[in-house]
């Protein structure tokens, strides 16, 4: 069977970091495999595995941070609770996108969401002493559980692959019910799936977390990105979905990575609801001696773990959120790179033999985005993904996003306009390979 690329330096490769799971190889484990793989066989890959920003970063934003650092500001430690100007200009931003009022003092900046993530898991999982699992509403972003797995706290998930509409409230409630549940996250739009949770679906969610107390973790890292509505006009609808509409118990995590591919500068802002942000809980108060949600957050956790962030960046995102508010950055218009080519993408797959995974969005189709799923009939996830690998195409198994579905994450931010021609071939020799979806 020919392939672009040997058996032997694939083998080599892989058996090099000893994957006994091929399935269950991380991100970062899938992307070496491929690096190594393509230096080695001088054959160009494909590259979908890792979720990285495939756009130039905002000149705004750029421009902001090398005038801060030309002030001076790189020598004074950044204030721990945030710049005054970004904790302004993000409450303006959810403002104008979202249609939430959130005062400043409740918009706390981080280094990236990972550790708005981090951070807000282990202070709501010290809240209350029964409470001590934390609910993943999967696929999921995979890291996420693996600070989990650092901290020692537990979790559970399910794959909402069946439970969309109606049947999501019932199989939240029969978790929450339970009493051990501290907080619940989802990515909105999701990744990987790409699909996006209604208005509806975030009522029953906010509904069940106003009756159990359970914290939501609403993880915006996309924000705005359905591209089937326009959501980038501030102030004026339609605005992106939020469970805060529904619920005091919520945080929001909005990222500048992927919006406006600022991920290299590792900043994002924590926005937490004024009535979380100023509660009292006995966990916390029995642990730290006193405070508040956002005060022990803030002095307590985020100065234990990297004592502010990054000065300059705080420049950065605040002026990138001050032009998008005012109406001079238009950055949606940018990310739809994004849409086109993962339309372009589809096309190649489905016309090569493969499906969509989450092809439906309750009642319509899933959006073109940032982010998509294939399966290959008769094929795991892990064994669809060692298949490709000798093709020169690199993507992620869905069963490590917490998916209980067969297939694959694939990425399209590293796309270049010379390898749609190039997918086409390779992926017809794949089909002809695997002209019935035989396993290898």
């Amino acid at each position: 069977m020919y392939t672009p690329i040997e058996s032997s330096i694939v083998d080599e490769a892989i058996d090099k970091l000893k994957i006994t799971d091929f399935g269950r190889a991380t991100i970062r484990e899938v992307v070496a495999i491929a690096k190594e793989i393509e230096e080695k066989s001088g054959v160009e890959f494909i590259h979908m595995e890792m979720g990285v920003p495939g756009l130039p970063p905002s000149k705004i934003g750029v421009e902001a941070e090398i005038q801060a650092l030309q002030n001076g500001i790189a020598s004074i430690y950044p204030i721990i609770d945030g710049l005054p100007e970004l904790k302004r200009e993000s409450s303006r931003f959810i403002k104008a996108f979202i249609d939430l009022d959130i005062s400043p003092e409740c918009c706390v900046p981080v280094v990236g969401s990972m550790q708005g993530t981090f951070t807000s898991f282990l202070v709501a999982g010290q809240c209350s002493p029964t409470k001590d699992t934390i609910l993943f509403i999967d696929p999921g972003f995979p890291v996420q559980k693996q600070q989990i797995a650092v901290m020692g706290y537990h979790y559970e998930s399910f794959d909402v692959y069946n439970y969309r509409g109606e049947k999501l409230e019932a199989k939240l409630e029969s978790y929450f019910k339970k009493g051990n549940i501290a907080a619940v996250i989802y990515s909105n739009p999701n990744n990987p799936a790409w699909f996006c949770l209604t208005e509806d679906e975030l009522k029953m969610i906010g509904r069940l977390s106003t009756r159990y107390d359970v914290i939501v973790l609403e993880d915006l890292a996309y924000f705005a990105m359905d591209f089937r509505k326009d959501l980038g006009t501030p102030f004026k609808p339609p605005f992106q979905a939020t469970v805060g509409r529904y619920t005091d118990n919520y945080l929001l995590l909005i990222s500048g990575s992927k919006i406006f591919s600022y991920a290299g500068q590792r900043i994002a802002v924590v926005a937490m609801s004024d009535q979380l942000y100023h509660r009292k809980y006995d966990g916390l108060t029995a642990r730290y001696g006193g405070g508040t949600f956002g005060s022990v957050f803030i002095h307590r956790a985020l100065y234990a773990i990297s004592s502010g962030t990054s000065h300059s960046a705080q420049y950065a995102l605040a002026a990138m959120f001050q032009a998008a508010v005012d109406g001079n950055f238009h950055f949606l218009n940018e990310v739809k790179e994004y849409e086109r080519r993962a339309h372009k993408l589809k096309d190649i797959f489905l016309n090569n033999g493969f499906e969509i995974v989450y092809d439906r969005d309750r009642d319509e189709p899933v959006a073109d985005g940032f982010y998509f799923t294939i399966r290959y009939p008769g094929m795991t996830g892990g064994e669809l993904m060692r298949a490709l690998i000798p093709y020169g195409v690199s993507a992620i198994s869905l069963l490590t996003t917490g998916s209980k579905q067969e297939g694959l994450r694939a990425c399209v931010s590293f796309i270049k306009d010379n390898q749609y021609a190039l997918l086409e071939t390779r992926l017809k020799q794949f089909n002809k390979a695997f002209p019935n979806g035989k396993s290898i």
